[in-house]
């Protein structure tokens, strides 16, 4: 059996494969609604996602320990519930000629913490409706499904937007999540009773202190905030860049993009054989390198199809790396996190990243305002060289996740 089976699994891999779709349907939908329906600045683009992502992560600090010591179906339901009903507000004010950017801010928060609350719940539900030695193909799956889903959904969105204006695609997006959340209801395996609430009052503090104890985390916390961080907060500036700029459409942005990232389908589809092959140690020190070179060739994006061929090359291998990188670090996170504060670990991460994101991106918005958005991509790809030195390097560290990762895919593979 290569992949988890059964009825509960397969409505939990439908939910994620509808909210997928949805999402990378409407990848940068916000941002092109502020640039082409708004006329908003480079700088204001960059802060739509930053304020979303900081206030997000500022927001979400109590639901560690909130979404840990609660039933974790409930909570992934509500979660897409509360997504459909916010993303639909933007359509809304938008019809009736009253949206702002200002709203726009405020939906960003909103959807973000949803999903940092699904995160969490998510990934503890996963763990205990999985077993451990399907993990890695679990994870792998979905990776396969978001890659897919990213492969299809900027090219598809992108023509929607041209044909029929800036918000249908959050129209899709937000009825992705209520599909989602019908999907989930279908689940009927009995859920594990959540961890008994402790007394202590550390709260999400220990999830962090979970990872910082914890040498491999500790080394991946820091790689992936930073790596996340980087290759995030030169987003806006790219997509600002080729459709301001050098004059790309909508549809040959999300076309090209959506090429790209059939890469990270080929990805996700070796991920499994490699790690069979390699071991867990060698796939996520190796592609930790590997995933972060590649940034600095988009500063050789240029008009025309040269540029647009660049882009769909350089993008491809790079989420080639990721969809590679992605589910191996995926279940050795839940592989080495505690069944008991896995939610708290989950969420820690999740603020973290969001918070290193929201910063970062700000602070390449100033950037790209002082110097130019190439200018501030190149500075990013530079100092992307420098942070696998952060990883876990010593071996000592991983004799215990090998011995079991080997056992766990050699069990999951054909």
């Amino acid at each position: 059996m290569d992949v988890p089976v059964g009825r509960d699994f397969g409505w939990l891999w439908r939910a994620y494969t509808i909210s997928a779709a949805g999402t990378w349907l409407a990848l940068d939908a916000f941002p092109l609604i502020a640039i082409l329906a708004l006329h908003t600045t480079p700088a204001q683009v960059s802060l739509l996602a930053a304020v979303g992502g900081a206030m997000a992560a500022l927001l979400a600090l109590p639901l560690g320990p909130w979404v840990e010591f609660r039933r974790k179906r409930p909570l992934m339901i509500h979660a897409d519930l509360l997504r459909f009903l916010i993303l639909l507000t933007v359509p809304v004010a938008y019809l009736l000629g009253m949206l702002t950017y200002g709203q726009l801010l405020v939906v960003t928060v909103g959807v973000a913490v949803a999903d940092i609350v699904f995160f969490a719940a998510s990934g503890a539900h996963l763990k205990a409706l999985v077993p451990k030695e399907h993990l890695v193909a679990a994870n792998g799956k979905f990776e396969n499904v978001m890659w897919t889903s990213s492969a299809v959904g900027p090219p598809l969105g992108g023509g929607l937007l041209q044909l029929l204006g800036p918000v249908i695609t959050t129209i899709l997006n937000a009825v992705s999540f209520l599909l989602s959340a019908l999907a989930i209801r279908m689940i009927k395996a009995p859920e594990p009773e959540p961890p008994a609430k402790q007394r202590d009052k550390t709260g999400i503090a220990e999830g962090w202190r979970a990872i910082t104890k914890d040498p491999n985390l500790r080394g991946f916390f820091i790689y992936s905030l930073l790596t996340n961080g980087l290759i995030m907060a030169t987003a806006p500036l790219l997509l600002y860049w080729m459709v301001r700029e050098l004059n790309f459409t909508t549809l040959q942005y999300g076309l090209a993009l959506g090429i790209s990232c059939l890469g990270g389908v080929l990805g996700a589809r070796m991920s499994r054989s490699l790690v069979n092959r390699f071991g867990q140690r060698r796939i996520l020190l190796g592609f930790g390198i590997a995933r972060v070179i590649w940034v600095p060739g988009l500063v050789f994006i240029q008009p025309g199809l040269v540029g647009l061929l660049v882009f769909i090359g350089v993008e491809f291998t790079m989420i080639v790396c990721m969809g590679i990188f992605n589910p191996v670090l995926a279940a050795h996170r839940l592989q080495r996190a505690n069944k008991e504060t896995v939610s708290r670990v989950l969420t820690a991460w999740t603020i973290s990243s969001r918070a290193t994101i929201a910063a970062l991106t700000a602070l390449w918005g100033v950037l790209g305002s002082l110097t130019s958005s190439r200018t501030a991509i190149a500075i990013a790809g530079v100092l992307l060289l420098l942070i696998p030195l952060s990883m876990p390097w010593r071996r000592q560290n991983w004799e215990s996740t090998e011995s079991a990762s080997a056992n766990d895919v050699t069990t999951a593979a054909t």
